[in-house]
């Protein structure tokens, strides 16, 4: 029997597929970055297990996460969102996604590629984190603090510390699965 981190063997299946195939892998592809923001920014407040089962609905919603066809919706196209069942229909949230995708392309255009910009913050190599419990593992760090910062400086929203750490778990910059996880060492 595989031994998994707390959160995801007390899960649903979707958060078991999730936490075994994707969480903590490092991610550099400029699309599936994107995609991550966008879930990451509309999970602000809710389980990420809502955002998993939603994750289609956004991929089609979103033009599959395509950054230069979100940054040009206009305020019929946010209308018709607010209206789709398949992701969560908060106004702020959909602005955001919009927003975000806007300095998203920004930012590629500063650095070249968003990935450029987004691992330099850990060095460009995953951070291996030595957690024995998950209640070791903190919310927020002072590297997603100076992310957090940075982006909003850069127009981003909802990204809070504690999001931009969900971030940094989910695309890989950290290795936040326990060491008694089989996932551990197979990602160092």
């Amino acid at each position: 029997m595989k031994v998994r981190c707390e959160w995801a063997a007390n899960g649903s299946p979707i958060d078991i597929e999730y936490h075994d195939n994707e969480w903590g892998v490092p991610v550099h592809d400029d699309k599936k970055l994107f995609e991550f923001l966008l879930l990451e920014s509309a999970q602000a407040g809710l389980s990420w297990t809502t955002i998993l089962k939603k994750r289609e609905g956004y991929k089609k919603a979103f033009d599959n996460f395509d950054a230069d066809e979100v940054a040009n919706y206009d305020p019929r196209r946010l209308r018709q969102l607010l209206t789709n069942p398949s992701i969560i229909r908060n106004r702020l949230k959909i602005q955001s996604a919009v927003k975000n995708a806007r300095a998203f392309l920004k930012v590629q255009k500063e650095f070249g590629r968003f990935d450029s910009y987004l691992w330099n913050f850990v060095g460009g190599k995953p951070k291996h984190n030595v957690w024995k419990s998950w209640k070791e593992v903190p919310p927020r760090t002072e590297i997603s603090d100076d992310l957090s910062k940075d982006l909003k400086k850069r127009g981003f929203t909802f990204v809070g510390s504690t999001t931009c750490y969900s971030l940094m778990q989910a695309v890989g910059m950290v290795n936040d699965h326990t060491t008694c996880c089989f996932r551990y060492k197979e990602l160092m």
